[in-house]
């Protein structure tokens, strides 16, 4: 009998796709009267310091969405070969999580071949979890990207066209904000939109706050004065500005990144804040255009969070289950279910939240 604890690799399903509905019968039975193994709950080894890995991949692998995107086969479709082996190795790891009959898996495969890409990550050394993140994302969307010309006009009126890439990464998690400048000599404004899909946000306080308090100290106006002055078309010099940003289009998924660490002077340091987070009814609202964004309210689905200190801290995630509505802790191989209250954690450094109202498009 095989030793589920040991992390063998995984004998591949004999179905090539399945799709997330399938995996809800098998466990509409009690719990008690379940496996020992239930789907999308499988530990991941620690291959030596990938702490920061194994949380931003179950974070990832517990994405309703994401989840059946990848079960159904889909990806196989819009995959580029030329740039498609990360999006192979992360879906066979998801089938691994999903669809597997051990408790834990080795992601051995899709770190060596994210290693490949970035360096930095081939490393057996502490990483940050944020930045894996980013370049996860990056490199599905561009084994999975299409691309589309769409007619836009310019402000000169005259048209011209202008290259679209989509991918089921931009459709679910990139948001876009709107930075209005103005020149507060001549009070001219210009508008300057950027696409985001994780927003970083301030921490207020060195004490307590909440998430509420870092999103209004990102969305207040700033003034941008000295080295940070604007070049002012109309006035013709450098000028001070106020700068405010406003959400134009919020996605589906929307992930913050809790600021914890910051420079000061030469040393980095840790910010042990304690922020108070909603599981439910997130509203953005106030940070939103009225013009494109209404109704959106948001539910927790994730956290990552960062314990200990700048060089030998540690990783762990949140999760909640799609199917059972539980959450668990997850802690490279440990798997753990917790109640609701325990979510709220004050080591908190990613979050995930899916929308659970209109989707906000631009």
């Amino acid at each position: 009998m095989l030793d589920q604890s040991s992390c063998l690799p995984l004998r591949r399903w004999k179905y090539d796709s399945i799709c997330l509905e399938s995996v809800k019968y098998s466990c509409k039975e009690p719990m008690e009267e379940m496996n020992s193994h239930h789907p999308g709950l499988t530990g991941l080894r620690n291959l030596g310091n990938t702490c920061y890995m194994n949380a931003i991949l179950q974070c990832l692998c517990s994405v309703p969405p994401l989840v059946e995107y990848f079960l159904s086969g889909k990806h196989k479709a819009a995959l580029h070969k030329e740039n498609g082996e990360s999006v192979t190795a992360f879906g066979r790891l998801m089938s691994d999580m999903w669809l597997g009959e051990f408790d834990c898996v080795s992601p051995e495969a899709f770190h060596s071949v994210l290693g490949k890409r970035y360096p930095t990550f081939s490393k057996r050394t502490q990483q940050d979890a944020q930045e894996f993140l980013i370049c996860v994302l990056n490199e599905l969307h561009e084994g999975l990207k299409k691309s589309s010309k769409r007619r836009c006009v310019t402000e000169a009126k005259a048209s011209r066209g202008s290259v679209s890439e989509t991918s089921i990464i931009t459709q679910l998690f990139e948001g876009q904000l709107s930075y209005d400048i103005m020149c507060l000599e001549c009070k001219t404004t210009i508008d300057r939109p950027e696409k985001f899909t994780v927003l970083s946000l301030p921490i207020p306080s060195k004490s307590a706050c909440s998430l509420q308090d870092c999103l209004k100290c990102f969305f207040q106006q700033d003034i941008l004065t000295w080295n940070n002055q604007i070049q002012c078309s109309w006035c013709g010099t450098k000028q001070d500005a106020a700068v405010k940003a406003t959400i134009t289009k919020a996605p589906q998924i929307i992930i913050f990144h809790l600021k914890r660490f910051e420079w000061q002077g030469k040393h980095k340091r840790k910010l042990s804040t304690d922020i108070c987070y909603p599981v439910s009814n997130l509203d953005l609202s106030p940070y939103s255009s009225p013009l494109f964004c209404k109704d959106a309210e948001y539910s927790l689905c994730a956290v990552v969070n960062h314990s200990g200190f700048l060089d030998d801290g540690h990783y762990t995630a949140f999760c909640k289950h799609s199917v059972t509505k539980n959450w668990y802790s997850f802690d490279d191989a440990q798997i753990t279910k917790i109640p609701n209250a325990s979510v709220q954690s004050d080591t908190a450094y990613l979050l995930f939240y899916t929308c659970q109202g209109l989707l906000c498009t631009h």
